[in-house]
């Protein structure tokens, strides 16, 4: 979606309404700052927001992704277009933060590794050699916990037996028994108990 034409009709909308920004902004209860951000084009209101926003500005979320008017015998049409681009941008977040938690594991574990076989097979001083073991272990201890975080965020887990899609906590995603992106753990709606994968989005 053109997030420069969402803007523009966001900001006409909002001067329809006899609001200046400061007004929707408390309206919302957000910065004036954030409505800036979203007239200019620079980001898009949260998902949690629109339908107060389209309240407050006397539209419509599809007028609203639109960035214009609907007609009503085009309202349907455009509708399906809207869900379908915010379903691309929601599988485009996910995988970018997907890659992201690549990019932080893999070099973390190439240096821990690297560590430990200079401190292993290197000679050089007792502390020195524990010390590069410790600095080692802490450094791929805590990039595990961030990854785990990362991928916790990005998208749902899937029930294999019901086939419910949910986002467990932090903590039943980093203490579940996994392979790769694939962790066991108890579905919250049918309470069994599967190997659960990781999919981008709740739609099939």
């Amino acid at each position: 979606m053109d997030q420069i034409k969402v803007g523009k009709f966001i900001a006409a909308c909002r001067k329809e309404q006899g609001m200046t920004q400061a007004n929707l902004a408390e309206k919302l209860g957000i910065s004036d700052r954030a409505i800036s951000k979203w007239e200019t084009g620079k980001s898009m209101p949260d998902t949690g927001i629109m339908l107060e926003l389209c309240e407050h500005l006397k539209i419509n979320v599809n007028e609203l992704l639109s960035g214009e008017k609907i007609m009503a015998e085009l309202y349907d049409k455009r509708a399906e277009e809207n869900l379908l681009e915010m379903r691309r941008q929601v599988e485009e977040k996910n995988r970018q933060l997907l890659r992201t938690e690549y990019l932080v594991s893999f070099p973390t574990v190439i240096a821990g590794v690297f560590m430990c076989f200079v401190a292993s097979y290197l000679e050089m001083p007792v502390w020195l050699r524990v010390a590069l073991i410790a600095v080692a272990a802490v450094m791929v201890f805590v990039v595990a916990f961030i990854a785990v975080g990362i991928e916790q965020k990005a998208g749902y887990y899937e029930c294999q037996e019901c086939h419910h899609k949910h986002i467990p906590t932090y903590w039943q995603t980093n203490l579940a028994m996994h392979v790769g992106r694939t962790r066991y753990m108890k579905c919250p709606v049918c309470g069994k108990w599967s190997w659960q994968k990781k999919v981008l989005t709740k739609e099939e």
